[in-house]
């Protein structure tokens, strides 16, 4: 001990990190130090910052976290952008982008969170099917579109209570018609059940990465959880982005449902971010970057497992990742706002286009091959079918679209010479 206060290694972070012994072990300690001499003064300068929450582990040992300096700094940044930021507000508020917004974010993270689980699809499929209102090909479309269902479905329910039965209501979303048994749609794991005994495994090699708790204990565990969702304040004090994450993990900690619940877990995540003023959480997919190192997800699971039940690791990398989604959003609004102002140049409002409209031609401008169809110009819009309707016909009279009919439906697609016409039509 005295060569560890010597060498002043009594701190909670290495190198202004708050890292695993699977990092400190290939790092160099400080001087007359060893590795491991250097990892019990880090874990003893972590002891006195441990704040302990309800979810219990198998053996009934509470998980708990820090509030480092790392988590303090970025929950800062996220409160600031993600509940306030002037800017931000007033373009998603506007409701000329705003609904087109909602509806891309809510696409991206429906099947970003379905791939993240093994569905063989893509954003762009995904994005096609929705809007052109067509049902699900196979299981993995109908993943997606169960997503997207829950994820609105999630807006109306923020101003409830989390209870069991709203947790069996979205799982039964999430899971409808892609369940081997249809009947587990929303029902816990059974103790007793062999089919219900659930082992998560490495998809690459098979290796067991966790044991959820005995089945029996679920309902008792679902309600704790709940109640933990719920409440505003507490002792010790759980900062709300962070209540948000644990939520997240605890649902996947449990594993209380034989498929979804990774799906379930983001989806819950989700509501407690807009129910505690998140609301910017609407326009960012947090799956998107999931996606892009699945490994890094499992192993900020793995990680708080095998360190004594220290969340720090998975909430830092939850943060890192909203903050992440949330750059990305201001860069697609800075983008989007740009090509509508370049749309505008070219179409003087004495024209008479709508902002439907306008938004629709700037989409064809980059996307010449892009066929729309009334149903896709609707859901895109969020407006009634007479509505679409006429926007598209109008386009098509105007001579800035193409109008033909395939099957019982017209598609509309942009006129090859569509910029030569636009800077016609303004003249």
């Amino acid at each position: 001990m005295r060569r560890i206060l010597e060498a002043g290694a009594l701190r909670p972070m290495a190198g202004g990190r708050y890292v695993h012994w699977d990092k400190v072990m290939h790092l160099a300690p400080p001087a007359g130090l060893s590795r491991e001499e250097w990892w019990i003064g880090i874990k003893m300068a972590r002891l006195p910052m441990y704040r302990t929450v309800p979810l219990l582990d198998k053996e009934g040992a509470p998980f708990r976290f820090t509030l480092a300096d790392p988590v303090l700094e970025l929950g800062s940044e996220i409160d600031r952008d993600a509940s306030g930021r002037i800017e931000i507000s007033e373009q998603v508020t506007n409701p000329e982008f705003r609904d087109r917004y909602l509806v891309t974010s809510l696409i991206e993270e429906a099947a970003s969170s379905s791939i993240l689980e093994g569905a063989a699809t893509t954003v762009q499929r995904a994005k096609e099917m929705i809007r052109s209102g067509r049902e699900p090909r196979d299981r993995s479309e109908r993943m997606v579109l169960n997503n997207y269902i829950a994820m609105r479905r999630i807006r109306e329910l923020v101003e409830l209570d989390l209870t069991p039965e709203v947790v069996h209501d979205l799982h039964r979303i999430v899971t409808d018609s892609i369940l081997d048994d249809p009947d587990a749609g929303g029902r816990l794991r059974r103790p007793g059940i062999p089919e219900d005994e659930i082992v998560v495994t490495d998809r690459t090699d098979g290796t067991t990465l966790h044991l959820p708790p005995d089945a029996a204990e679920l309902p008792q565990r679902i309600q704790r959880m709940c109640d933990f969702a719920n409440a505003e304040s507490g002792d010790p004090y759980v900062p709300p982005v962070v209540r948000a994450i644990i939520l997240h993990f605890w649902l996947a900690y449990d594993h209380p449902f034989v498929d979804g619940n990774g799906r379930t877990a983001r989806a819950l995540f989700y509501w407690s971010m807009l129910r505690q003023g998140y609301w910017l959480t609407s326009f960012v997919s947090i799956s998107r970057l999931l996606t892009r190192a699945p490994a890094r997800y499992a192993r900020s699971f793995l990680y708080t497992e095998t360190d004594d039940n220290d969340l720090t690791y998975f909430i830092l990398y939850q943060l890192e990742v909203l903050r992440r989604a949330i750059e990305e959003l201001h860069e697609f609004l800075a983008r989007k706002t740009r090509e509508i102002k370049a749309v505008e140049k070219v179409l003087k409002p004495s024209v008479g286009l709508n902002h439907r409209q306008l938004a629709l031609l700037g989409h064809a401008l980059r996307h010449p091959d892009a066929n729309y169809t009334i149903e896709s110009h609707r859901s895109s819009h969020e407006v009634v079918y007479q509505t679409a309707r006429s926007d598209l016909h109008d386009l098509a009279d105007r001579g800035l679209l193409v109008r033909r009919k395939v099957g019982r439906r017209f598609v509309y697609s942009p006129r090859s010479d569509l910029i030569d016409r636009l800077q016609r039509l303004e003249a």
